[in-house]
């Protein structure tokens, strides 16, 4: 290979974006509002975090709005932006996010990559999970519930006109706990997201304890 043809590829692989390069802060195609059944990460998760379960909250609680690409997604975004979140931020979202660890996490790994202030994001972080309506059989519960992907996925349809089958999934992993993923428009409308719902959970029977 020539010295010309070897710096014209170097060339090609920056303007391309190639291995290694960083994801640009508001770069992105959508959203995914994750809701996480807090009671299973409080009974399942291998470290539940103190703050959260020591006043369990008994249902569905805000674990994150992530922008999306098509395929994948960014994380870790390169931007001025602020890593670190002022207390004021942390306290005015606390309602939502129920740990301060895990908005501060939220913030640095997906948060920034919306390419919005703080403030900004969690406004808009608040404005999409009082867009999504929990379905009434998931709301001060208090016994276990046992159902199936298509059963949740369906109720949570039932609950938001709009929202359909190929916008939603339901997430499981090893430990047993349980996301419900919706996808969202960069305006919050419902939208469809072919690759978010070929990752949904594939076990037969989802079970969703109750809080203690």
């Amino acid at each position: 290979m020539t010295r010309a043809l070897f710096f014209s590829l170097l060339t090609l692989l920056a303007s391309l974006g190639g291995a290694g390069a960083a994801d640009r802060a508001g770069d992105f195609d959508f959203y995914v509002l994750s809701l996480t059944w807090s009671p299973s990460y409080c009974d399942y998760a291998r470290r539940p975090d103190p703050a959260q379960c020591t006043d369990e909250p008994t249902g569905f609680v805000v674990h994150g709005l992530w922008p999306q690409y098509e395929r994948g997604y960014p994380e870790y975004c390169e931007s001025n932006l602020p890593r670190r979140l002022p207390s004021s931020t942390i306290s005015g979202i606390i309602d939502v996010i129920p740990s301060p660890g895990a908005i501060q996490y939220q913030w640095q790994k997906h948060g920034i990559c919306a390419g919005l202030r703080p403030e900004n994001y969690f406004s808009l972080v608040r404005r999409a999970s009082e867009g999504v309506a929990l379905p009434e059989g998931y709301v001060d519960v208090t016994s276990d519930i046992v159902s199936t992907t298509r059963e949740i996925e369906a109720d949570f349809i039932a609950a938001n006109p709009g929202l359909s089958d190929r916008g939603i999934a339901v997430s499981c992993n090893r430990e047993g706990v349980i996301d419900v993923r919706v996808c969202l428009t960069k305006r919050l409308g419902f939208r469809r997201c072919e690759e978010v719902d070929r990752r949904a959970c594939r076990l037969p029977r989802i079970e969703l304890p109750a809080a203690d």
